[in-house]
């Protein structure tokens, strides 16, 4: 057993919770046991996420999108009954959204690009002030079908491309979930390929006047990098159990 407290204060700290602006509260969301032995990481907090790892003894859930955002102005309907789950089960709820993001180490962004075993050379992606996105480059040009083939493979999942810009490619942007805000910066960066996770009507008009090729490998699977990263880290420092809930929406 380890002090929930212990827990959450070297998430803030080794996150750097403090640092992103971010509606989505980042930290310790709701308050359960004082004491934790198993801890449950998925990327979504759901009525089946949480009845998941109630029923696996969870006594943290560790996710990326919380259930407060910008704040909570009426505990009914689906809130209530998401935040009556967790007080039943007694179960801590700690969210890590952007700065889950952002993260050098084990941030979906840098786990996407180590998925095409490139290494982070420069930030992409200004969101409030700061960046959470990475560029990295290969060696030598790829055919694009090569590269949406490689995250196809390795997020077991279907990538689609649209081949606006160019189709042999180096330099490579990453942003998981909702990158398309990233588009016009992306293009200033000269990249030849911006991988996200989801991709808007407006997303593409975008990337097709701008003439930059673009894949889509879906917002949740993308997400799930970060917090399946997050997992041995904490396994090793604390000697807690850990799992993943895999809920995927086939978005």
């Amino acid at each position: 057993m380890v002090a929930r407290d212990e827990i959450v204060a070297f998430l803030n700290e080794y996150l750097n919770i403090n640092a992103f602006p971010d509606k989505s509260k980042n930290g310790l969301q709701v308050e359960g046991k004082e004491e934790v032995e198993r801890i449950a990481f998925t990327v979504d907090t759901t009525l089946r996420t949480i009845e998941r790892a109630a029923k696996a003894r969870a006594d943290m859930m560790i996710v990326h999108h919380g259930i407060v955002w910008g704040g909570i102005d009426y505990v009914t309907g689906i809130t209530y009954h998401r935040l009556k789950a967790l007080f039943d089960a007694g179960m801590n709820l700690y969210v890590a959204h952007v700065p889950l993001d952002a993260h050098p180490e084990v941030g979906n962004n840098v786990q996407l690009l180590k998925l095409l075993e490139l290494e982070p050379k420069e930030p992409l992606g200004e969101y409030g002030g700061v960046s959470i996105g990475y560029i990295g480059e290969f060696d030598e040009p790829k055919p694009i079908e090569e590269v949406a083939q490689v995250l196809a493979e390795k997020l077991d999942t279907t990538v689609k491309t649209y081949e606006f810009g160019a189709r042999e490619i180096r330099r490579v942007g990453a942003i998981t979930g909702a990158g398309g805000f990233a588009l016009e910066e992306a293009k200033r960066k000269n990249l030849d390929l911006f991988v996200l996770g989801e991709f808007t009507h407006a997303n593409y008009l975008t990337a097709m006047d701008l003439g930059i090729s673009v894949a889509v490998a879906g917002h949740y699977k993308t997400e799930t990098l970060g917090v399946k990263a997050l997992m041995p880290i904490l396994r090793e420092k604390f000697g807690v159990e850990v799992f993943f809930i895999d809920e995927p929406t086939g978005l």
